[in-house]
């Protein structure tokens, strides 16, 4: 059975509306993640000017939202950055549990940043660890690499935060987590998607190669809360 992808065309959105209703910080119209689990906030309809009041109500004057998916914002909102990435569904990814991947926990958290510190996948915070499960492969005890699940619309979960220290690439352990990390989402019953950004080839064309699609573009906009807003 096909997975219905509507959700995914408003991604954080339906997580935080959704499976991640627990973590959202929402105002009518408007939703965000807590600062220290995920950067992204979400707009039920970016035309309507409403939703960007709700949204400015979430966050402190001058504050910085990551907005996925929307392309520009209204009059009195700076645009910070464009981030411009692709959206990929692993429609022919083989999915299987890898023996040498080991579940993460909170404990784990200050050497996943260390290890996020030195590869730069994306954002990791001190809380990303609660949006969903991530695992790693250690040497000698030492955490190496890793991948896990970040953004969760209904019938999807996004792999993400795949990396792996650049002493120990070109040795598949990347490939192996994304496997072992879409094994668990489809013995959920869901499908995996992930995004990357354009610039990012190398990590596209390996996406690619191991079974994701190209679904879509999709913008990462960066925008900045109006210093005067006072809501």
């Amino acid at each position: 059975m096909r997975t219905d992808e509507r959700p995914l065309d408003t991604p954080v959105w339906a997580s935080l509306t959704g499976a991640h209703a627990h973590l959202a910080k929402r105002d009518r119209g408007a939703a965000r993640y807590p600062g220290d689990v995920a950067p992204f906030a979400a707009l039920a309809d970016a035309a309507d000017p409403e939703s960007w009041l709700d949204l400015a109500r979430l966050f402190e004057p001058s504050a910085v939202a990551v907005l996925p998916g929307v392309s520009e914002a209204p009059e009195h909102w700076e645009v910070v950055d464009t981030v411009h990435g692709v959206q990929l569904v692993g429609t022919s990814l083989r999915a299987e549990m890898d023996i040498e991947a080991v579940q993460l926990d909170h404990a784990d958290v200050p050497e996943i940043l260390e290890l996020i510190a030195r590869t730069r996948p994306g954002p990791f915070l001190p809380r990303t660890i609660e949006l969903g499960n991530y695992f790693g492969i250690r040497r000698d005890g030492v955490l190496i690499a890793m991948a896990g699940e970040r953004l969760h619309p209904a019938g999807w979960t996004e792999i993400s935060a795949v990396c792996t220290d650049a002493a120990y690439r070109g040795q598949g352990l990347g490939t192996r987590l994304i496997r072992h990390v879409a094994a668990g989402i489809r013995g959920r019953g869901e499908a995996p998607f992930l995004h990357a950004a354009v610039k990012n080839a190398n990590a596209i064309r390996l996406y690619e190669s191991i079974g994701f699609a190209h679904r879509r573009d999709i913008r990462f906009l960066l925008v900045r809360v109006p210093p005067s807003f006072t809501g």
